[in-house]
């Protein structure tokens, strides 16, 4: 009776023992632990660049405006659901297996199609007056919207800080903003010291051309890196023509289009180039007319801006080529 009463407590605890670890499976049918969510980044506010106060709290669904600040949010580490078609025609944005909708362009974006999107946030440029017209009907609905104006590159780094802080990622901003402003650096110092060139920026475009100065990218540049563009001291009428031209005689001509480039240099090429006064410039004559890539001086260059620098120091002091890289 002793041994039998043992076997039966045995069988007890046995029992028991595989009671609770059925109960343990049956909770847990995979079997593999539940992967850590990622913390959403904290609601952040910042005022952007036509005065508004923005909050942002969540940004899972953003809306770009604007080609360059599509690539600048991708940059800081964000998707899109939405984008301008210059975006995909001009920048040639690779979304990878994201799923991103046109909604317009540029300068008609269409509000039903932003509103179709259910956007956390939408990117706006402070340039365009069809993107500000948009902000009092953004703020009725409750949609946050931040207007961005990107002039330099610290404009860039600014709104890449912003974007970054939206994000969580602020590694990002080393790898895409100082990083940069460390090439940059060394192209400036690089230069400095250097006698300053004359130069004339020009903009073209199928129906005109304009000088442009430190309203321009490319301006804002020249100016870094010591050159003295004639239309800054009032020596150049935005509006050229070939005779002002003639007179200031520039060391460079630099020409930056806007629309179809070959269109754009046809109308240089009818209204200026096909004068024979044009070939006495000392900037022809040296071979110093020098038509940039759109890619680093009509759109904003983001992450190559120090590339950017690299090319125009290049052009203005070929003496030190080999020390810019």
């Amino acid at each position: 009776m002793k041994q039998f009463f043992i076997f039966r407590k045995g069988l007890s605890l046995l029992a028991a023992l595989l009671l609770l670890l059925l109960s343990a499976g049956c909770s847990n049918p995979s079997a593999k632990p539940s992967p850590t969510a990622q913390p959403e980044p904290e609601a952040i506010t910042f005022t952007d660049a036509i005065g508004n106060e923005v909050t942002v709290s969540t940004c899972r669904r953003v809306v770009s405006l604007y080609g360059s600040f599509a690539e600048t949010w991708m940059l800081a580490g964000g998707t899109l659901v939405g984008v301008t078609d210059d975006a995909v025609d001009e920048r040639q944005l690779d979304f990878g297996d994201t799923e991103v909708s046109i909604i317009g362009s540029v300068k008609e974006p269409n509000l039903e199609n932003i509103f179709a999107l259910e956007p956390d946030l939408v990117l706006l440029s402070a340039d365009i007056a069809a993107q500000v017209a948009l902000d009092d009907v953004l703020t009725q609905s409750g949609i946050s919207h931040a207007s961005f104006q990107v002039d330099s590159f610290s404009d860039y780094l600014t709104m890449l800080q912003q974007c970054c802080a939206c994000t969580g990622h602020p590694e990002n901003f080393e790898v895409y903003g100082t990083s940069v402003q460390q090439q940059i650096d060394r192209v400036l110092e690089t230069v400095q010291g250097q006698s300053s060139p004359s130069v004339l920026l020009l903009r073209a475009y199928s129906t005109g051309v304009k000088a442009k100065g430190t309203d321009n990218l490319t301006g804002v540049m020249l100016q870094d890196l010591g050159a003295d563009n004639l239309v800054e001291h009032g020596s150049v009428l935005e509006d050229i023509s070939l005779e002002e031209i003639l007179v200031q005689n520039p060391d460079f001509i630099f020409v930056t289009t806007m629309g179809k480039e070959s269109a754009a240099l046809a109308f240089l090429d009818d209204n200026f180039k096909s004068n024979p006064a044009w070939s006495s410039l000392t900037a022809v004559q040296n071979e110093n007319v020098i038509v940039l890539p759109k890619e680093l001086f009509h759109y904003k260059p983001n992450a190559r801006w120090g590339e950017s620098y690299e090319v125009l120091a290049k052009f203005l002091y070929p003496q030190l080529a080999a020390d810019l890289g």
